[in-house]
């Protein structure tokens, strides 16, 4: 265990607020790993048993691992706003950090960090002995560039807006060839998570151009061998990857892995998985309730459940008619029928929502009570607003989203009596993410993110230059919001950052531009011979360990 005065003086604030019951255990340990305390120190601190990893049989080396996949067109990593092309490429390339299922942040490409007393300087210790799969040394120049990257507006990168919010270039220090320094312009405790958001896998300096696929160098444990939009992403066991097995051998167990896809239809890939042609559909993409519906009693198929805070959010954009009126926002907010939407669309596996974007689990949560539908109350606005004879909208929805398009029509129906008449445009998923932002209405999923000032720094703010990040995708900009936000950002109590918290929800619930009805839990569904797989909340695949039992 780490000695006491190597760590940072806010676990002993931790430390108070866990014995005080204002901190759960859990908790604890989150913000302590956070802070630069190993996984295992920070669970010992806490109380917390930690069992040591037992295998039921010795682990089997060999095998090629199948999944139904979307093969999408990528180019830079770093513009990913799917989880499919992460899932298919975090295998050849790699993180600074990663968290686990349980929303603890652990070092991967990086050895450790340190944070400063007042959060505003982080020091990464990269790893050493660590090479890209073309030979090339990892070292502080790949950092530095695939941080330069991210922060560049000319990629595009959601990142811009997250990182973005709190660093520049110009606060980017290589001190050794091993160490980088981030200077901060303000506190910002989640560093760590951050650097795990999906479209942050860390690229070669001397080879990357642009586009990953023709140049496809990773620190990660396979090589890609054939990547075909539409088709199929194959890849290849690497041999001197540098993380060991529980065998003492190099990891990874299986020769390789094979990404297909089979469309966007679940009824082939719920028969391929039951006859065993392929070994796992990737659902981070997915509605899993037809997977749910279809697996759950199959002995031969592994299928397990998380809950989470992915979602899907009806959401308007406020720089277009109607929807620059909130009277009409909040109109079409009281059209939802929660628990209604809930069951027809998802079977009732998830929890409700209530339009805005942090959800039960957030440590931040603060508790509001579920809005009522209530269609007079939006007729009257719809009316102030201007349009007593009621109004007529286009909502796209993504064709093959099943939960997204029983939503709208759910929706539809609902939000008749009130005056709305609402045509529902389905488009294939593809053409929907060509134009996600653009349309004036749309029902958007999101992913799971383990912090709520996390989402909201991704979707809810404006860069420097004043104009909305990334994926804002609804152009809602609030001052008060805004500045409330990077207050919370640098607050490591929970209880304190809830406080900010409760009012953050109150605005966008009050004048926001979404809609959130309910959050989805999801699945991981294998074969039952695929061994350690864990689910993760955002549909990652950390198949690292993961085995195939012959």
């Amino acid at each position: 265990m780490e000695g006491k005065g190597d760590n940072h003086s806010l676990i002993k604030d931790l430390n108070d607020l866990l014995h005080k019951g204002r901190l759960s255990r859990r908790e604890f340990v989150r913000y302590a790993t956070l802070l630069g305390v190993s996984a295992a120190a920070a669970y010992q601190m806490a109380g917390i048993f930690r069992p040591t990893r037992v295998y039921a049989a010795p682990v089997q080396r060999g095998g090629v691992l199948k999944f139904s996949s979307q093969v999408q067109k990528v180019t830079h990593p770093a513009q990913f706003s799917w989880i499919a092309p992460s899932n298919q490429l975090r295998q050849v390339a790699e993180y600074l950090t990663v968290t686990d299922e349980k929303n603890i942040t652990h070092p991967l490409l990086l050895e450790n960090w340190k944070a400063s007393e007042d959060l505003k300087t982080w020091t990464l210790n990269l790893r050493t002995g660590v090479r890209f799969n073309n030979g090339d040394e990892f070292t502080a120049d790949d950092v530095i560039f695939t941080f330069n990257q991210w922060l560049n507006k000319d990629v595009g990168s959601s990142l811009l807006g997250m990182v973005g919010s709190y660093l520049d270039p110009t606060g980017i220090e290589q001190v050794t060839k091993h160490q980088v320094k981030l200077h901060l312009k303000r506190p910002e405790i989640a560093v760590p998570e951050h650097l795990f958001h999906y479209p942050a896998l860390v690229l070669n300096h001397r080879t990357f151009e642009g586009d990953f696929i023709k140049n496809p160098h990773g620190t990660g444990p396979y090589t890609l061998e054939t990547y075909l939009e539409g088709e199929r992403c194959v890849l290849k066991r690497r041999s001197d990857y540098w993380q060991e097995g529980a065998d003492g051998k190099s990891l990874p167990y299986m020769e390789g892995m094979e990404f297909v896809d089979m469309g966007t239809e679940m009824s082939p890939q719920i028969a391929a998985l039951q006859s065993g042609e392929i070994h796992g559909i990737d659902l981070g993409d997915s509605a899993g309730t037809d997977v749910y519906q279809a697996l759950g009693n199959d002995k031969n198929v592994s299928l397990q459940p998380i809950a989470t805070g992915t979602t899907r959010v009806l959401r308007m954009r406020v720089d277009m008619k109607p929807w620059s009126d909130n009277r009409v926002r909040s109109a079409l907010k009281l059209c939802q029928h929660r628990q209604k939407i809930l069951a027809l669309a998802y079977f009732g596996e998830g929890a409700l929502g209530h339009d805005t974007h942090v959800y039960p689990n957030h440590p931040e949560y603060c508790t509001k009570d579920i809005p009522n539908y209530d269609t007079e109350k939006a007729k009257q606005l719809l009316r102030e607003a201007g349009y007593p004879n009621g109004i007529d909208v286009t909502l796209a929805v993504g064709s093959d989203w099943t939960d997204v398009v029983r939503y709208a029509e759910v929706l539809k129906q609902d939000a008749a009596p009130a005056g709305f008449r609402i045509n529902i445009q389905t488009m294939p998923t593809s053409q929907y993410w060509e134009k996600w932002t653009e349309v004036d209405l749309g029902i958007t999923p999101w992913t799971h993110r383990p912090l709520g000032t996390m989402i909201m720094n991704l979707a809810y703010v404006a860069g420097e230059d004043g104009k909305p990040v990334a994926w804002n995708e609804t152009r809602w900009v609030d001052k008060e919001f805004t500045e409330l936000l990077m207050q919370a950002n640098g607050i490591l109590d929970a209880e304190e950052r809830r406080k900010l918290f409760c009012r953050l929800e109150d605005i966008q619930m009050e004048r926001g531009s979404i809609g959130i009805a309910w959050w989805r839990n999801v699945w991981m569904a294998t074969r039952a011979t695929i061994k350690q797989v864990k689910p993760h909340p955002n549909g990652y695949l950390l198949f690292n360990n993961v085995w195939m039992a012959r």
